[in-house]
């Protein structure tokens, strides 16, 4: 018993004494002598960049896009034009995991720079866990760099000093850089929401996130390595060997469900990137603008930098809508002045519709207890609000098949948003305070009605009743309005009178967390 209180003594002290230390650490500083780099010269002397430089020659100023919904997709895509770069390979993260998934894209990444591509990576901080630092052990690789955005004074997996340490610098390191972005060549960009990992290329049975990309070329793509090298270049971007300085970097083995056989022949396919390039699957040429975050959003919001914020250029498509805003964000936490913006589409007869996640799919209970709070003000409004189910009896437009989605482990995860059937958002942007305030944010805006009947179609699948539950308010002449969940299961209509759940405890949490005042954090 004495030797249990003295062990606890001496870590209480530990504690108390890293505490102190972690409050006094200054922030990390880029190296002084960190020379500035950008695109490489002439693209157009890639085979890519020819391919293109032909296919875009009777569209001028346009760009091509075509939308890649199927997880495997996604990690398919990153993986081919990864083995096809033959200059350059940029990639921005918000996160990285160093799951199968991403071992798999560290070791094609090192077989470029091996080839002579330039490889650069740029990563955020915020949601590291154990294993992910395998992409740090790339910095100084051959022709590789990587880079971390608003690093951590604390470098370890403990979450309890992580936690410490966020808690006392919060003012610095709840900023965080939120970009999904990869380009090849300075000529094919993807752009969109997914993160690197195995959840958002729906590949692990115990989570999935369904998300897009957008494959682009053409006239956006320069606009796309501009804002990269912008946040690369930034005083914020930490080289990863400078971190770990003072000691050898190690990574922490990561513990992953290997990719099965049915992802690994898609990879090995050459689809979907094969058929892109050659043309036989057509993109879709439209004009396209990039909006994003300046990496100095912070200041640029208080007066102090001059710079771009995305979020008005969103907000203004919503005000412009007449007849029709489609929304879908996993994370739904508007300000009162995107509250209104809403409201008011309403009030000019304009249709809205959104889709979020539900209380049982929402792999974020805090992000729903803010939801919560402005979800029967919408219905009032008349907004037709749905929520993704976990369990998927329909798979149409999930971005996965049955075999995975049996696991009942199914969240929504992409941002999209179409206004007036015409003209597309796609990108990393949420509709929460996150997203408008703290976050970065990057992502596309597509004027094709093409386009937008490709997503709408989308949504339409996803907002099915054997999806997604449809959230409306009944009332009587003796009660206040309440929320149903109508859905249908096993082909035969339901009705919820208790929001759907995982449990009476989900349900217990998500109550909690809403009455504290953690609305701006959202």
């Amino acid at each position: 018993m004495l030797m249990s209180r003295s062990s606890s003594v001496w870590k209480l002290s530990f504690l108390a004494l890293y505490t102190v230390m972690l409050g006094c650490a200054a922030a990390p500083q880029r190296p002084l002598d960190l020379a500035a780099s950008g695109v490489l010269a002439d693209p157009s002397t890639t085979t890519w960049g020819r391919q293109f430089a032909r296919a875009g020659d009777s569209s001028q100023r346009l760009s091509g896009f075509r939308i890649l919904q199927a997880g495997v997709d996604g990690l398919a895509a990153r993986v081919q034009l990864i083995r096809g770069a033959e200059r350059s390979l940029d990639l921005q993260y918000f996160i990285f995991r160093g799951d199968s998934s991403g071992s798999l894209i560290i070791q094609e990444l090192r077989k470029a720079a091996d080839r002579g591509v330039r490889v650069r990576v740029l990563v955020d901080d915020g949601d590291t866990m154990a294993g992910d630092e395998h992409v740090l052990q790339l910095d100084g690789y051959r022709d590789i760099q990587v880079r971390v955005f608003n690093p951590f004074n604390y470098r370890g997996h403990n979450r309890i000093l992580r936690n410490l340490d966020f808690a006392l610098h919060k003012q610095r390191l709840d900023y965080r850089m939120h970009n999904k972005l990869m380009v090849a060549d300075d000529v094919i960009a993807l752009v969109g929401g997914r993160n690197i990992g195995n959840q958002y290329f729906q590949v692990d049975p115990a989570s999935q996130f369904a998300d897009d990309d957008v494959f682009t070329v053409g006239a956006v793509v320069p606009a796309l390595s501009g804002c990269f090298d912008l946040f690369w270049n930034n005083d914020l971007a930490i080289p990863a060997t400078h971190l770990n300085r003072h000691r050898k970097l190690t990574a922490t083995a990561a513990t992953s469900v290997p990719l099965d056989g049915g992802s690994l022949a898609r990879i090995e396919s050459g689809q979907p990137i094969a058929g892109l390039v050659s043309g036989a699957t057509p993109v879709i040429w439209a004009d396209g603008q990039v909006l994003y975050d300046s990496p100095e959003k912070r200041l640029i919001e208080r007066h102090q930098s001059r710079g771009a914020l995305m979020s008005s250029a969103v907000e203004d498509e919503i005000q412009a809508s007449k007849n029709d805003v489609v929304i879908v964000s996993p994370y739904f936490v508007p300000s009162n002045h995107e509250l209104a913006l809403l409201e008011a589409a309403r009030a000019r007869s304009a249709t809205v519709r959104m889709l979020t996640n539900s209380l049982e799919s929402n792999p974020e209970l805090a992000a729903h207890s803010g939801y919560r709070k402005v979800r029967m003000p919408l219905l009032q409004s008349g907004v037709n609000i749905y929520e993704i189910r976990a369990r998927l009896d329909s798979v149409r437009g999930s971005g996965q098949g049955r075999q995975i989605a049996r696991y009942g482990n199914y969240a929504l995860h992409g941002k999209m948003y179409v206004f007036d059937r015409r003209r597309v958002f796609l990108g990393s942007w949420n509709y929460d305070r996150r997203s408008l305030n703290i976050n970065t944010e990057i992502g596309v805006l597509i004027d094709s009605p093409l386009v937008a009947q490709e997503i709408l179609h989308r949504f339409t699948e996803m907002i099915d009743r054997k999806a997604a539950y449809q959230v409306v308010l009944e009332s009587s002449d003796a009660n206040a309005p309440h929320l149903v969940w109508k859905a249908e299961l096993d082909q035969q209509p339901i009705a919820l009178y208790v929001e759907p759940s995982r449990g009476w405890w989900q349900r217990v949490k998500a109550r909690v967390l809403a009455l504290l005042p953690l609305q701006p954090e959202l």
